[in-house]
């Protein structure tokens, strides 16, 4: 059975469904930052407006029980998002990425959401593996994956071409045996 996104809870963090208020903070934090978007190109929250729709396409979706994507807070603050995408039936898969304000880089709050972002998909909605990629020079991101308990299973040479540079991709999962996955 799928619950799609639902609220967890770490130790530390609140993983949420998006409000609009977070659209302001995530143009802020995230799409004036060219560190953010530096190895994915993708930068939703360029503008005002951009991160407005983006937010409200997140709201509109959580009525679909497959939809998962998520504001991370931290004491009260919103530091982040992580989304699950791509669910593939075939492979029982499903892939996840996600991003950390610059400020809040350090603290292990990545890795902290990655592996209860993991641990929700695979023992709650019964998904089998979860991937994840990032360009092969982002350091943070490989140690992110790693320390959530993943694998790197797949380096594709110069795969990545973000503002004319390209970059090796590197392929990360993580594969459970057992799942909750019910038909």
């Amino acid at each position: 059975m799928s619950n799609g996104t639902v609220q967890l809870t770490t130790e530390r963090l609140i993983l949420r469904r998006h409000i609009l208020e977070d659209a302001l903070l995530l143009h802020q934090n995230f799409g004036l930052d060219p560190e953010m978007f530096r190895y994915s190109g993708w930068n939703p929250y360029a503008s005002k407006e951009a991160a407005e729709e983006t937010v409200r396409q997140f709201m509109d979706s959580y009525d679909d029980e497959h939809f998962y994507g998520w504001a991370i807070e931290y004491d009260g603050r919103l530091i982040g998002t992580i989304g699950a995408y791509d669910y593939d039936p075939e492979t029982d898969s499903i892939e996840v990425g996600c991003s950390i304000e610059r400020k809040s880089w350090g603290n292990g709050f990545a890795s902290e959401t990655v592996r209860a972002v993991i641990r929700y998909l695979t023992e709650q909605e019964g998904i089998r593996c979860v991937k994840a990629w990032c360009a092969a020079d982002n350091a943070g991101s490989r140690k992110v994956m790693e320390r959530a308990g993943m694998t790197r299973v797949s380096t594709e040479k110069d795969a990545l071409e973000i503002e004319g540079r390209k970059y090796d991709k590197q392929n990360y999962r993580i594969t459970m045996l057992n799942t909750a996955h019910q038909e």
